[in-house]
């Protein structure tokens, strides 16, 4: 079956045992890894029990198809439930898993990692049509999810944030689930138990970030400089950057600009309205947000917040390849930063 958004957390709380196989994939690999890692510690919490865990990747399983029901069928030798994880899966195991769930044997937990399948892929459809399997969709935070990731974790070291910090954090974080733990941790072995994270931690903290390639890519678009965007384009993927969480930032610069825009048309100038800006604008990125607040309008900025969510869309959806949509929607956003130079 497929699991609704809206269910997602409760099941990873709490997995419904009747359920013998999940799959989790989508563009965030560290999300993946993440809430595999907690369905798998439903069936044992010592993940590298060679008694009653299996781990399997999905070129193993292509040279060897029978090798899924093999172990899957076997007991534990010490008791309780077995795990078969099975990583790096791909569309082409899809034949293979429908072949499983129509002739399912034992009770062992059967957890499958992937990347970003096709809406109409054979694994996807594989686990949704099947009654005791589920498929989940892992993709890049909201503002919203990874404000509540970055709480929970100052909050096992007792540290507070600023609200700018906060701010701050939300703006260059979450691009990868993992990724942004490594770097909240970092963040807190800094501030130490029980310390509290100002802006200017916070900016030392993430600038080394490989986050920056991604402002580097957004920013370049949003100047129009096409050539800068395309070399930018080649470090993010190279990087592993998701093609959504590149689109997710340049949806949200976008919406930051926007709510300057407005001001700027309300005759407050420039400046003044770049010192005001919340979260505040790093300070070696305030020229380039002058130059864009100078070359883009209120209309046609709207019209590109359209378009960029139309192109989130599209990823999630239709199935199309993930960077090539991605792409098309920064270098349209290049193409269009035109304008009169305000005064």
């Amino acid at each position: 079956m497929r699991l609704p958004t809206a269910r997602t957390e409760a099941f990873l709380r709490r997995p419904d045992p009747e359920i013998q196989a999940v799959l989790l994939f989508g563009p965030d690999f560290g999300l993946v890894h993440e809430r595999a890692d907690t369905v798998a510690r439903s069936a044992t919490e010592d993940l590298r029990d060679p008694f009653r865990v299996a781990d399997l990747t999905g070129s193993m399983l292509a040279a060897d198809p029978t090798r899924l029901h093999d172990e899957a069928a076997q007991i534990g030798l010490m008791g309780g439930r077995r795990l078969v994880r099975v990583r790096d899966a791909g569309d082409a195991l899809g034949v293979l898993f429908a072949r499983f769930f129509s002739h399912q044997i034992g009770d062992a937990l059967v957890v499958v990692e992937a990347g970003d399948l096709p809406a109409r892929g054979s694994l996807r459809r594989a686990f949704e049509d099947a009654p005791r399997a589920v498929a989940i969709g892992c993709y890049p935070d909201t503002a919203r999810d990874l404000a509540g990731v970055i709480g929970e974790s100052l909050d096992a070291h007792r540290v507070t944030v600023s609200r700018d910090a906060m701010e701050f954090l939300v703006t260059h974080l979450g691009g990868d689930r993992l990724l942004t733990r490594a770097e909240l941790e970092k963040l807190t072995l800094y501030a130490g138990d029980g310390g509290r994270i100002e802006l200017d931690d916070a900016m030392l903290s993430i600038a080394d970030s490989a986050t920056f390639s991604l402002d580097d890519a957004v920013f370049a678009a949003a100047e129009g400089d096409v050539a800068g965007l395309d070399r930018a384009l080649v470090r993010v993927f190279q990087e592993g950057e998701s093609p959504v969480a590149v689109v997710r930032l340049a949806l949200r610069h976008l919406q930051r600009l926007h709510v300057l825009i407005a001001r700027i048309a309300g005759g407050e100038p420039i400046e003044s309205a770049l010192r005001a800006a919340r979260p505040p604008v790093f300070f070696k990125q305030q020229d380039s947000f002058k130059r864009q607040l100078r070359r883009w309008s209120e209309e046609r900025v709207r019209r590109q917040l359209d378009s960029l969510a139309a192109a989130e869309a599209r990823i999630k959806t239709t199935g199309m390849p993930a960077e090539t949509v991605c792409r098309t929607a920064l270098f349209e956003l290049a193409r269009n930063a035109t304008g009169s130079p305000r005064a």
